[in-house]
């Protein structure tokens, strides 16, 4: 985790500034830029491990950037915005960012949920590649490699939503409640989540099943909470 390249993207030079200083007391490597053109740019000829791309910003904006992002790369998104309400964070979520963060913010905790996500997607590469296919009726989960084949077609997911799939999977069987799921993938304490795991549960059944609106893979146990059914 310590030397991980992070890329923020914001065109407040005071937030990145301030961020620079906890970045590097924590051995983050810190790309910057202003706006998402930029950003993407800078993703073209460098390596990075996390972004933290903020909404609004001039020429192109964060949920533009992101789409564009998620169109080829799996890299975790962090959003941050003074934008607070339910609406703009199930936005974010479902355009694919992995964490929305809102302004003001403490700068320890979006420290602490960078970690959260480069802890995560560590934990996914570290798997030998010949233990950790995961096979459920037509999909194919590859833990290593971080991918997921649908009918042998690659299906693009987020971060978040990978981890979400091979917990269920996983737990074949099992009901999992929605406070042992965000605890588990977002990695911290459940307090009123619903909706963020709501919205990545809907978002990846529209990759995975066929029809998503009468989900087959990905079962709703009302009032407790989601499973995949043992095959």
């Amino acid at each position: 985790m310590t030397g991980s390249t992070i890329l923020m993207v914001d065109d407040e030079a005071e937030i990145i500034k301030l961020m620079s200083i906890y970045f590097k007391n924590e051995g983050f490597k810190l790309l910057q830029a202003s706006n998402g053109l930029e950003a993407l740019e800078i993703l073209r000829s460098h390596p990075v491990d996390l972004i933290v791309l903020d909404l609004m910003m001039p020429q192109m904006d964060g949920l533009e950037a992101c789409m564009k992002i998620r169109e080829s790369n799996h890299i975790p998104i962090i959003i941050l915005s003074a934008k607070s309400q339910d609406i703009d964070k199930i936005s974010g979520l479902s355009i694919g960012a992995d964490d929305y963060v809102t302004k003001p913010f403490n700068p320890l905790e979006l420290i602490a949920r960078v970690k959260s996500q480069l802890r995560r997607m560590n934990l996914c590469s570290s798997i030998p590649a010949n233990v950790n296919e995961i096979y459920i009726d037509n999909i194919v989960i590859n833990i290593a490699s971080h991918t997921v084949t649908v009918d042998q077609r690659e299906i693009k997911l987020t971060p978040r939503e990978f981890a979400l799939l091979r917990m269920l999977a996983v737990n074949r069987g099992t009901v999992l409640s929605m406070d042992r799921i965000y605890e588990e993938v977002w990695n911290e304490p459940f307090m009123d989540s619903k909706n963020s795991v709501m919205v990545h549960i809907r978002k990846l059944r529209e990759k995975i099943e066929p029809n998503p609106r009468e989900p087959r893979i990905i079962k709703t146990v009302w009032g407790i909470g989601y499973k995949i059914e043992a095959i």
